[in-house]
């Protein structure tokens, strides 16, 4: 019978100034034999809340970009297998009794969906899409794609059944004073890449207008975060405002020219 894999599996988890998140992501990993925490130089209460686990060991490294962070905590880890996590993700239950159930097999990695989370409040749907977070550490590396990062695995990937849940609880002053970084980043991405190697919501982007209001209907209308409440209306404008500031910069530069 094949292996199990969470027995050879090292998380990697990256922070900075993580702690309203930090704990309940770490409080689901107790059955990990270590997570490597790769730290960027928080200075609120994260090192304090990681020191508390016993299975965490931290690492630091000022941040230059997502990519070059995620490889660096790949190039100390000696598993065959690598979870990788944000500080904001949170395993649920029946995602952790499925990774510890899972054995080997043709697979070199696994994507899992999310569930969105505003302040402990589960959304009917997300934008955020399925992402690959189990994964063979040799076939597995890193690349920059605009202000984010993905990775990409050689071979086979298969999809986990059960969700993770995304819930960032960090200040809003702070997720806004993000976006205006990451919406100059992802400015310069999509500027400098070729027209036909961008996709096509990216290529939406680049005209600077159609992606603000089609962002705003398909949040509110389509994924039904209308039935959501207040936790729907509050990722409603945030989706908003995140394609606000990418198409404001796009134009501000080409009327700058």
């Amino acid at each position: 019978m094949s292996e199990l894999i969470a027995p050879q599996t090292t998380v990697l988890v990256l922070s900075f100034n993580e702690a309203p998140n930090l704990a309940r992501c770490l409080d689901r990993l107790d059955w990990a034999p270590r997570i490597l925490l790769v730290d960027s130089g928080s200075t609120d209460e994260t090192l304090e809340i990681a020191g508390r686990y016993a299975n965490v060991e931290v690492v630091h490294r000022p941040f230059d970009s997502f990519a070059s962070q995620c490889n660096f905590g790949l190039g100390l880890i000696e598993t065959p297998w690598v979870l990788s996590l944000d500080a904001d993700y949170e395993l649920s239950e029946s995602l952790v009794s499925e990774i510890q159930s899972l054995r080997e097999g043709t697979a070199q990695g696994y994507s899992a969906a999310f569930i969105y989370r505003i302040h402990g409040k589960p959304l009917r749907g997300t934008l955020y899409p399925a992402r690959i977070v189990l994964y063979r550490r040799q076939a597995a590396r890193y690349r920059d794609e605009g202000h984010g990062h993905r990775v990409t695995v050689a071979g086979e990937v298969g999809s986990l059944a059960a969700p993770l849940y995304h819930d960032d609880r960090k200040p809003l002053l702070r997720w806004v004073d993000s976006q205006k970084r990451y919406a100059q980043i992802e400015a310069d991405h999509l500027l400098a890449s070729p027209k036909e190697a961008l996709s096509r919501v990216d290529r939406l982007r680049l005209e600077a207008w159609p992606a603000p209001l089609l962002v705003f209907f398909y949040t509110l209308l389509w994924k039904g975060a209308f039935l959501d409440g207040w936790a729907g209306w509050y990722y409603t404008l945030q989706r908003l405002i995140a394609e606000c500031l990418i198409a404001l910069t796009l134009i501000d530069r080409r009327l700058a020219k």
